[in-house]
């Protein structure tokens, strides 16, 4: 599927926020009894694989419109195999949605917004899905432009 607003963002334009979504547990079974760790290997090679994908992160960033805190539509996003609603909300909403979602869509700046997951609870494949409703939405504005219309043809008819 073509992507058609995805509008790309010079990382150099803005301040990050970093936000940790999801860590796995795992545990090594030895003869003295078990390890529990991270899954993250030593502290150095940790590191590296962060840092690697905070620089993935800021070559990939999209523009994504929010108008009074809010999302401009509801809209539907797919990966693999979850899907994830998001719909706009009004002032003092707050933001409603589950783990994955959640940190996604503070990041991005949305105050109040309703959101639900569906399918896998992936937070990796809930994460892309978030991001794939994301890029898609668009404001009245960017609708306007690519219709070679005025902002009042969009709303009026």
């Amino acid at each position: 599927m073509a992507e058609v607003n995805v509008k790309r963002v010079k990382s150099s334009e803005i301040e990050f926020k970093e936000r940790l979504v999801s860590i796995n547990r795992v545990t090594k079974v030895t003869k003295g009894g078990g390890v529990v760790g991270y899954g993250l290997g030593k502290a150095k090679e940790a590191t590296a694989a962060i840092q690697k994908g905070i620089d993935d992160a800021k070559k990939n960033l999209v523009k994504v419109p929010v108008l009074n805190g809010t999302l401009p539509h509801e809209q539907y996003g797919k990966y693999s195999g979850a899907y994830v609603y998001i719909q706009p909300a009004t002032p003092g909403t707050g933001v409603i949605a589950g783990g994955a979602m959640r940190a996604v869509l503070e990041s991005v700046g949305v105050k109040n917004v309703m959101a639900k997951s569906k399918g896998s609870s992936n937070p990796h494949s809930v994460v892309k899905a978030t991001f794939d409703a994301l890029t898609k939405m668009r404001d009245a504005y960017t609708v306007a432009q690519l219709r070679g219309v005025d902002l009042d043809t969009v709303f009026n008819g």
